[in-house]
């Protein structure tokens, strides 16, 4: 007989209940904030407590709730983790190759200018790595690129932990909207609304990062120094970003946008530079002269990248997708499937959940990816050895994300499927017309807790959208408010802050850099919160249909 979901089974009450339903985030909280676990130990940690809930409390049969986590699990390893594991080894494929390096000494030669090295560096290359690799990577190299330049280390872990707002969405090939997409249970249609709905929020704020940046650096009076370059770099990378993330959908954003807003800044710097350059005070000799590389160098350099975009464009392409799609395995989860009846909200009659795991080897943009990190691998002359090795390296710094990855999507399919989810989103409810207001807040702490995006999305994705279906908003709304709110807490996320302390050299001054970056954290959240709240009741055209 199939099981019936119950929305307040702890003493009939929705609050006790909820209460209840908590606890995993509790257990994450725990974890990671008091007990200072790894992420993931946490995760590990917070599934069983999912658990140990969904069958003691909600009365979930004991096999349902181990297959949920299964199926949790195994969309986690594929597509969610391969994306990662293939983002990351194409990434090391340019590192081994030296092809990384070229790119990072042909952005500091561009200009001598402090200012306009922060934005090319903190922001644009930032942003380049973020949807290149992601996972730290963006803070720790373009911090320590800025202390080998001059900066002081405070600001620079200050600058790269702030201009990592802009990209974080998007991140690691947009894995964070894909994660969400999948807990939200959206299909390739859907995936493409969320990321439109995201590009109507984030580039909004991306357009104005640079300016923030530099005022932040220097003040506004020597901000307008630089006006031009400000503003040709925040509306190259904010109208890309739109553009590639309504039109192409998550996986581009990020490398599209920052290439745009580098290339539209070394064109303009080929026209105009600021009267004066500026430099620290504290510089009391020229730094050493970046390595003059080769036009055809630096072109080569940025090839693995060109490979990367092309053949993410190309899986993306209708017919394409149709052909590898006919490779597709839908498996049904042996004794999951149909197995848990879902009341419909107004009380009508229940429907049988579906629980079926989609294995689209060929189809899914991870293949295309890993395609073009062997395509690379070949061109950058490795040779077999060095390619093996380079994805060994991949899969054994990535062991410990693969695991919490699979135990958090894990923990968001038990939540789900035991109807946890649900009753934690009945109580949100109660704040009415105010929940777009709040809706960023969920997706902030989350990444305040976990450091990670995509983990924020699969903890609170499916609150988000039950929540909005039940106050008659449109889910994909609350959803992408879920992610636009979380990346203003990357910056303060005690992983995030503790990479760009250990990239800058300053270990120790951790709390010093959490209490710099707090205020702006808070800032930015409260703009995204009024945004959401706006195209919620106000910008409604701005939701896409």
């Amino acid at each position: 007989m199939p099981w019936y979901q119950a929305y307040a089974p702890v003493a009939g009450s929705a609050g006790w209940s909820a209460a209840v339903a908590s606890l995993p985030l509790l257990a994450v909280f725990v974890s990671l904030a008091i007990l200072r676990r790894p992420a993931f130990q946490a995760a590990l940690f917070a599934l069983g407590t999912t658990l140990a809930v969904a069958v003691l409390a909600w009365g979930m049969p004991a096999k349902l709730a181990a297959l949920a986590a299964l199926h949790g699990a195994a969309y986690g390893i594929f597509p969610v983790f391969f994306i990662v594991l293939s983002t990351l080894f194409l990434y090391n494929i340019t590192v081994a190759g030296g092809q990384f390096e070229v790119i990072r000494s042909s952005l500091a030669q561009v200009t001598p200018d402090r200012r306009i090295q922060a934005i090319l560096i903190a922001f644009c290359f930032g942003a380049f790595i973020e949807g290149a690799a992601g996972f730290g990577a963006p803070v720790a190299i373009a911090g320590a690129t800025l202390v080998g330049l001059g900066f002081r280390p405070f600001y620079a872990a200050g600058l790269c932990l702030i201009a990592n707002t802009a990209p974080v969405a998007f991140g690691s090939i947009g894995i964070p909207i894909v994660a969400l997409a999948g807990v939200t249970g959206l299909n390739d249609a859907g995936l493409l609304r969320l990321s439109a709905m995201v590009g109507n929020q984030l580039p909004l704020l991306s357009c104005l990062i640079p300016a923030y940046l530099i005022v932040l650096m220097v003040g506004w009076r020597r901000m307008a120094e630089v006006g031009p370059a400000v503003a040709v770099c925040g509306l190259a990378f904010g109208a890309c970003q739109w553009a590639t993330a309504r039109f192409l959908g998550p996986y581009l954003p990020d490398l599209l946008a920052s290439l745009a807003a580098m290339g539209a800044m070394v064109v303009l710097l080929r026209f105009w530079q600021p009267r004066a350059v500026y430099r620290f005070d504290h510089e009391p000799v020229a730094p050493p002269p970046e390595p003059a590389y080769r036009p055809g160098q630096v072109l080569r350099g940025w090839a693995p990248y060109a490979v990367l975009t092309l053949t993410v464009l190309v899986w993306g392409i209708a017919p394409v997708k149709a052909a590898l799609g006919r490779a597709t395995v839908l498996v049904p989860v042996a004794g999951l499937d149909q197995a848990i009846l879902h009341p419909a909200p107004g009380g009508g009659r229940a429907a049988p959940l579906a629980a079926v795991y989609k294995l689209d080897v060929l189809a899914s943009t991870s293949t295309g990816i890993f395609a073009a990190a062997l395509l690379c691998a070949a061109g950058c002359g490795l040779g077999l050895r060095r390619t093996a090795a380079a994805f060994g390296q991949t899969l054994h710094s990535m062991r410990y994300p693969a695991l919490t990855i699979a135990s958090v999507l894990a923990l968001a399919y038990v939540m789900n499927d035991s109807g946890m989810t649900v009753c934690l989103s009945l109580v949100c409810t109660r704040a009415g017309r105010l929940f777009p207001l709040l809706s960023p807040v969920l997706g902030w702490l989350g990444v305040f807790l976990t450091g990670s995006d995509t983990s924020s999305n699969v903890l609170f994705g499916g609150l988000q959208k039950s929540a909005a279906e039940h106050l008659g908003l449109d889910p994909v709304l609350t959803a992408a408010a879920n992610t636009s709110g979380g990346v203003m807490g990357k910056m303060i996320s005690p992983q995030s802050i503790a990479v760009a302390c250990a990239a800058a050299g300053m270990v120790g001054e951790e709390a010093s850099l959490f209490r710099f970056t707090l205020r702006h954290s808070l800032v930015l959240l409260a703009a995204v919160c009024i945004l959401v709240f706006l195209q919620a009741y106000v910008l409604t055209g701005m939701i896409p249909h």
